[in-house]
């Protein structure tokens, strides 16, 4: 059966011979009444609340995922930061060392180049003493070659003035 405030109001008793007293009966009557409006009210009131909380929970959760999303993505986009922040210094390492060898192989080469230069070098030092003694030794026979002349004119002259003349 369901209450309501009419038929509440509305209920009336029997009389009977020793029955209730009519008044006493309508004064809890109309406290049930009023108690059960503030009932009504205070469940209104409830199922208001309950709806409010509920929003309210709705928007918590909704919160909480996005938040959650929000931690995924950032999660992500830290992994592909570290990511690519490993691919650059593997690249830039990469490029030094490149640029390293490079830098070692034209050393190398430098290297090499001045080795050759030292043994063109050497070769042109022995060349040069080499005829620098043939022109000394060709001058110091030339040198020989005149005082043997000048000994031999001499040697003639010394003998033309020993020499009687005839």
């Amino acid at each position: 059966m369901k209450w309501g405030s009419s038929s509440l109001e509305s209920k009336r008793f029997r009389y009977r011979w020793r029955g209730f007293d009519p008044h006493q009966v309508e004064s809890y009557l109309s406290e049930l009444t009023s108690e059960l409006q503030r009932l009504r009210i205070e469940n209104a009131r409830q199922k208001e609340q309950l709806k409010q909380l509920e929003k309210e929970l709705q928007e918590y959760r909704e919160r909480d995922k996005a938040i959650k999303d929000v931690l995924v993505n950032a999660q992500k986009a830290s992994e592909q930061i570290k990511t690519n922040a490993e691919k650059e210094a593997k690249l830039i390492i990469a490029e030094a060392e490149l640029q390293a060898e490079k830098m070692l192989q034209g050393a190398h080469q430098r290297l090499s180049q001045l080795h050759d230069d030292i043994n063109e070098l050497k070769r042109q030092r022995t060349q040069l003493e080499t005829k620098l003694r043939a022109t000394i030794e060709t001058y110091r026979q030339l040198l020989d070659m005149e005082k043997e002349e000048a000994d031999s004119e001499e040697l003639d002259t010394k003998i033309k003035f020993i020499t009687p003349k005839v």
